[in-house]
């Protein structure tokens, strides 16, 4: 009795397909996973000093810098960014707009507040002072949505605050009929008029996005083994 290989062609071209897509989905994974480090390092690094900025230096500054900023809120428009849980309890994020001494709008997140279980009774978000302050937090993205159908612009009329979820800076500075600078400032815990402000780095822990990729790469040596396998057969010499 011996060994004998001969694979049926539909097993060839199965493998053939699924051995370099789990290769390519477990390179992507660990890409993934080296972007993630480097903004969990950015996040980390952001734990130092803040630092003084101005309208027209804050662009240009790198995510999570920290800075200082002063002016003044507007107290009448705010919004509530629905769909963003906090241990696992549904609220949301209190984002005010605040005007700098040229006359720039900057966003500021001022934390995160819970959700009192009826969508017509919005939690008080009142701001309480008025006229210049000096703030100091992180500089950050608007939070974006894993999926497109969690998107929803704020109202174009009404009350306020408005509820949205995930919008764009486009979509706010439509409603307000301003332009607004491209940062977002996470407010500090100490730090002016706000609410729970537990910041984490964003999006998953990298660790995973390694585990997915070694993860794929097993699925492409499993392939490989079952094609071996099922094509082995014993023959009579």
């Amino acid at each position: 009795m011996a060994l004998t290989f001969s694979p049926r062609w539909y097993y060839v071209l199965l493998t053939a397909a699924a051995v370099p897509l789990f290769v390519c989905l477990g390179f992507w994974q660990w890409h993934r996973g080296e972007y993630r480090s480097a903004q969990w390092e950015a996040f980390a690094r952001a734990d130092m000093p803040a630092v003084e900025t101005t309208a027209a230096t804050l662009p240009r500054l790198p995510r999570f810098s920290r800075v200082f900023v002063e002016g003044g809120f507007d107290r009448q428009r705010q919004f509530l960014l629905d769909n963003i849980s906090h241990n696992g309890a549904p609220g949301y994020e209190v984002l005010s707009v605040l005007q700098l001494a040229d006359g720039s709008r900057l966003l500021v997140n001022r934390g995160w507040v819970p959700f009192s279980g009826f969508r017509e009774q919005l939690p008080d978000v009142t701001l309480a002072t008025d006229g210049a302050q000096r703030i100091s937090g992180r500089l950050s993205t608007l939070p974006v949505a894993g999926m497109v159908s969690g998107q929803q612009a704020p109202a174009a009329t009404g009350s306020w605050p408005r509820v949205t979820s995930f919008p764009t800076r486009e979509q706010l500075q439509q409603v307000l009929g301003v332009q607004l600078l491209a940062p977002v400032l996470l407010l500090d815990a100490n730090s002016g008029p706000g609410y729970l402000r537990d910041w984490q780095p964003p999006g998953i822990s990298p660790e995973r996005n390694y585990a997915y990729a070694v993860q794929w790469w097993s699925f492409a040596l499993l392939a490989l083994g079952l094609f071996i396998g099922l094509n082995l057969a014993r023959r009579n010499v």
